[in-house]
């Protein structure tokens, strides 16, 4: 169903768009003062050539009204050129401020509701559509107002010069006024789903090129094409529909005010004739009748630009709108509970994060239970478990079983729906995430690359860390001998670098060992490694277990067999714990998950 043009501009959506121009309304007053001055220049023009031909039929000097003409085309040209120059560098500053907003919000929201998105439908939001903001929130608001005053200064004044001509151009005026109200708003709602289609093929396109490879192997290009191209198909046909209409609005409004000069010069002429208007103020008149084509244009243009506008402000916010999670609060707490800590129990560490000196569990999950989405069935429900201060723990068990819901919890990408989680015997909600993270490591099972060079993503967790101690993180992953053959070595940019799945995980365990964490939190940490690699790998991963906490989900349980404490979920729930060699004999689950891996007791 077409929306009006009220609903389409009404004043919940215009304040969404005036949120992002009100922090620069000074400059946008400026602009709309010089604005209005440029339109009153272009008013008085007209009446100056009036005068011009005034004094011609009188025989009076013409250097006057010439001069006046003069002066009215350079003081224009300085305003217009003044005022471009003010809105356009308004327009960036607008479009800058939602940008940093938008990245910053999207970097410090929760994970859940930033990965419920396809990647490249949030950055169509930071891209496009605050390239449709700066159009509606720097130029379209004061082009709307000018065009305004323009318009009506321009009936007063013809008003003044004929009323008789005047009441035949308001004729012209109604008719194209109508024909916007009711072909605006089909415009306007061709041109959101239009916008929306761009934000999903952004999406579907985004997460082909991650999975070039799959979709090449499968000779599924020209398949992967038609799916993405749909949302682009889409979008052109609601363009296209939004171009007609604002063909049809165009031609309307430039045929109704082409039918007005022609009506106004018929019936001017016969007034002429008649000694009821002076030739002059019939060119005069005329004048402002041709000159309406250009207020009536620019308000069509704004209005139009103004709903792109607000669509797409509409469109941020809703990405403004993803919940962050709680920061200054968290570490307000921390602060004035570590103040108030009694008789010197709790010391600081190097973090800042207070730590037991005691056999406290580093982390303790108390009847844990965890969704992934409101209403969704629990992924973890009622764990219980106590991670040693130091030594290797691991956790196993089926597809589904709930391991990695575990990290997510440990890492507060996603937050307990029952139960409560200890780091050092403090409760998790008296903590601020990132002094949790502070105290932990993670290497994720995918190991994605951070954008920038080797160094940089070496350094993402300890900024200070020397050349000494990375060359001696990457010899510990047997990565130095690979980076020693890069032309520009620690420098090399990763995403021009051929950078195998396995190496990607050995940078990845890099960094994280690198930041010498209290607990080091493995996601399956050596599934693309070679036997001798994955070796050094588990030496790193022993030497780290002397000195923390070292956690391990395992798909391959070769990573675990020689941890101090295997855990085996099921069903969201922690079935068993023990060494390897116990749980072989005692757990039926672990002993079908070592056989499905082609795995004997002489393992053990």
């Amino acid at each position: 169903m077409k929306r009006s043009i009220a609903s389409v501009t009404s004043a919940p959506r215009l304040r969404v768009l005036w949120s992002f121009a009100r922090p620069h309304r000074r400059t946008l007053l400026h602009g709309l003062a010089l604005a209005l001055v440029a339109s009153a220049l272009g008013l008085a023009t007209p009446m100056v050539t009036k005068q011009v031909l005034d004094a011609l039929g009188d025989g009076a000097s013409l250097a006057g009204p010439v001069a006046a003409l003069l002066v009215l085309l350079v003081a224009g040209g300085a305003v217009a050129y003044r005022q471009w120059i003010i809105l356009g560098a308004m327009g960036e500053r607008v479009v800058l401020d939602a940008r940093e907003s938008l990245v910053r919000h999207l970097l410090r929201a929760a994970v859940p509701g930033v990965t419920r998105r396809p990647p490249g439908e949030l950055v169509t939001r930071v891209t496009s559509d605050t390239v449709l903001l700066r159009e509606a929130a720097a130029e379209s608001l004061v082009g709307l107002v000018n065009g305004s005053v323009t318009l009506v200064g321009s009936l007063v004044l013809m008003a003044f010069l004929d009323p008789v001509l005047l009441g035949t151009t308001l004729v012209a005026i109604c008719l194209v006024a109508l024909a916007f109200v009711f072909l605006m708003p089909g415009i306007a709602h061709a041109q959101e789903r239009a916008q929306e289609h761009v934000g999903g093929l952004g999406g579907t396109l985004e997460g082909a090129l991650r999975a070039i490879r799959t979709v090449k192997s499968h000779r599924a290009e020209e398949r992967m094409a038609d799916r993405i191209l749909a949302d682009a198909r889409a979008s052109a046909e609601h363009g296209v529909r939004a171009v007609r209409r604002e063909a049809l609005a165009w031609t309307t409004a430039w045929t109704g005010v082409n039918l007005a000069v022609i009506t106004v010069l018929a019936v001017g002429a016969w007034r002429v004739g008649q000694g009821q208007l002076e030739v002059s103020g019939l060119i005069a008149f005329l004048l402002y009748a041709f000159a309406l084509m250009e207020p009536v244009t620019e308000l069509s243009q704004n209005v139009t630009s103004l709903q792109s506008g607000v669509a797409a402000a509409e469109r941020i916010r809703q990405t403004d709108a993803l919940p962050l999670e709680e920061w200054a609060g968290r570490a307000a707490a921390v602060t004035a509970q570590r103040t108030a800590a009694p008789d010197g129990a709790w010391g600081d560490n190097a973090r800042g994060v207070s730590v037991r000196g005691d056999d406290t569990p580093v982390l303790l999950f108390r009847d844990v239970t965890a969704s992934h989405a409101p209403g969704a069935p629990p992924a973890v429900r009622g764990v219980d478990l106590a991670v040693p201060r130091r030594g290797h723990l691991a956790i196993v068990g089926p597809s589904g079983a709930g391991k990695t819901t575990l990290l997510s919890l440990v890492l507060r990408f996603l937050e307990p729906t029952g139960g409560e989680l200890l780091l050092d015997g403090r409760p998790y909600r008296d903590l601020a995430p990132a002094d949790v993270r502070a105290r932990l490591a993670y290497v994720e099972q995918d190991t994605p690359v951070v954008p920038g060079t080797l160094r940089d993503n070496l350094l993402l967790a300890r900024p200070d860390a020397t050349e000494a101690e990375l060359r001696a993180v990457l010899r510990d992953v047997r990565l130095d001998e690979r980076v020693a053959a890069l032309d520009e070595g620690l420098d090399t940019p990763l995403a021009t670098a051929s950078v195998s799945g396995g190496e990607r995980q050995r940078v990845a365990l890099a960094r994280a060992l690198l930041a010498t964490p209290d607990v080091l939190l493995l996601d399956e940490a050596t599934a693309q490694l070679d036997g001798l690699t994955e070796a050094a790998v588990h030496d790193c991963v022993r030497a780290r277990a002397r000195d923390g906490a070292v956690v391990t989900v395992a798909h391959r349980l070769s990573t675990v067999v020689d941890a101090d404490t295997i855990v085996v979920m099921e069903n969201g729930r922690v079935r068993a714990q023990g060494g390897h060699r116990e749980l072989l004999a005692t757990d039926e689950l672990y002993r079908e998950l070592v056989e499905s891996l082609r795995m004997d007791a002489g393992i053990a």
